[in-house]
C-alpha cells in the first residue's frame, strides 16, 4: 500500500493510517450508536403513546363505573319509594359503593386500578359479587340482543349472488 503524503513536510495523511477494516468498523460502530440512539427514542415515544391510551381508557372506565353507579342509586330510589324497600336500599347501597370505587379508580394506572378493586373486593364481598353478577347478567343481554340483530339483518336483507342470479333469469324486467 503507498502512503499518501500532504503538505511539504512528508507528513500521512489521516485516511493513511487507518486501514480500510478500522475504517469499517468505525463506521459501523457509528452506525450501531445511531441505529440504538433512535431505537431508544422510538420505544421511549412508543410507550409515551401507550401510557396516554391507557390513562384515556382508565379516565373512560372510571366515567362508566360512575354511569352504573349512579344508576344503581336511582333504581335504589324508586324501589324504596315501592313496596321493596330493603331491594332499593340494598341497591342504593351497591350504588354509593360503585360511586367510591369510581372515585378511587380515577386517575390510576392499571396496577393502582387493580389493587383498588382487589380490595374492594375483600372489604365488600357481597357487593363486589353482587356487581360482577350484574355486570355478567349484562354481558350476556347486550351478545344476545347483538346476536339477535345480525341474524334478523342477514335474512332481510338480499344476498347479492341473489340479486345478480335473479338479474339474469329476467333481463328485460
Amino acid at each position: 500500500m503507498t502512503d499518501e503524503l500532504s503538505g511539504s513536510k512528508g507528513e500521512r495523511s489521516h485516511s493513511a493510517d487507518i486501514s480500510p477494516a478500522t475504517d469499517l468498523k468505525n463506521k459501523t460502530t457509528d452506525d450501531i450508536r445511531s441505529m440504538t440512539r433512535i431505537t431508544k427514542q422510538a420505544s421511549s415515544a412508543a410507550l409515551e403513546s401507550a401510557g396516554d391510551v391507557v390513562t384515556e381508557q382508565t379516565h373512560f372506565a372510571a366515567r362508566q363505573v360512575s354511569g352504573i353507579a349512579a344508576a344503581l342509586e336511582k333504581a335504589g330510589a324508586e324501589l324504596e319509594g315501592s313496596d321493596q324497600r330493603q331491594v332499593g336500599r340494598y341497591a342504593r347501597q351497591i350504588g354509593r359503593s360503585v360511586a367510591g370505587i369510581a372515585k378511587n379508580i380515577e386517575g390510576k394506572d392499571l396496577g393502582q386500578m387493580a389493587i383498588v378493586v382487589e380490595n374492594f373486593g375483600r372489604k365488600q364481598p357481597l357487593v363486589f359479587l353482587g356487581i360482577a353478577a350484574l355486570a355478567g347478567l349484562t354481558a350476556s343481554r347486550f351478545l344476545i340482543a347483538s346476536g339477535n340483530r345480525t341474524e334478523k339483518a342477514t335474512t332481510a336483507a338480499p344476498s347479492a349472488d341473489k340479486l345478480a342470479s335473479e338479474s339474469k333469469d329476467h333481463p328485460n324486467d
